[in-house]
């Protein structure tokens, strides 16, 4: 019979083996996870700042895909994580670094000008992370960090 296996009383997260050992992640491992986040999000930010303003006239096709990819990357992240702290955390490196750019540098240049592709990578990617996050189901629990096994039906190790 050849389908998928049905769960069992064998099978599942508490069962024995290399299941059984799995339980939440230590400590440093969580913070670890985060400090990547957090720097994926402050890389997205340095290199965003500086490609945002590629026009396909009248449109700003590079802010808009800057904004795209700060969603799909908070949202992406948040669901990896579990939470909304996992969202939250590219969210905060992109934010850090984009924040930099818009101060003015001695000789009066700006890394994000005051123009439409400028406001659409600014505001836009606000309003993309904060949607990021928000769309994240709470506490949904994290998959990135769990040893289980994914889907909705495991597949037993002795198969006949």
């Amino acid at each position: 019979m050849g389908g998928i296996p049905e769960a069992g009383p064998e099978t599942g997260p508490g069962t024995g083996g290399a299941q059984a050992a799995a339980g939440p992640p230590p400590r440093p491992v969580t913070a670890a996870a985060y400090a990547v986040l957090v720097l994926l999000g402050a890389l997205m930010g340095l290199l965003g700042g500086f490609q945002h303003s590629w026009y396909l006239r009248p449109v700003p096709v590079s802010a808009i895909g800057w904004v795209l990819g700060v969603f799909a990357v908070c949202h992406g992240a948040g669901r990896a994580m579990g939470g909304r702290a996992g969202a939250m955390a590219p969210a905060a490196g992109w934010l850090a670094v984009t924040t930099l750019w818009l101060t003015a540098r001695p000789e009066g240049d700006l890394v994000i000008a005051d123009d439409v592709s400028g406001y659409v990578y600014l505001y836009g990617g606000l309003l993309a992370a904060l949607a990021g996050a928000l769309l994240v189901p709470p506490g949904s629990g994290s998959w990135l960090l769990s040893g289980y096994p994914h889907g909705s039906h495991p597949v037993r190790s002795d198969s006949s």
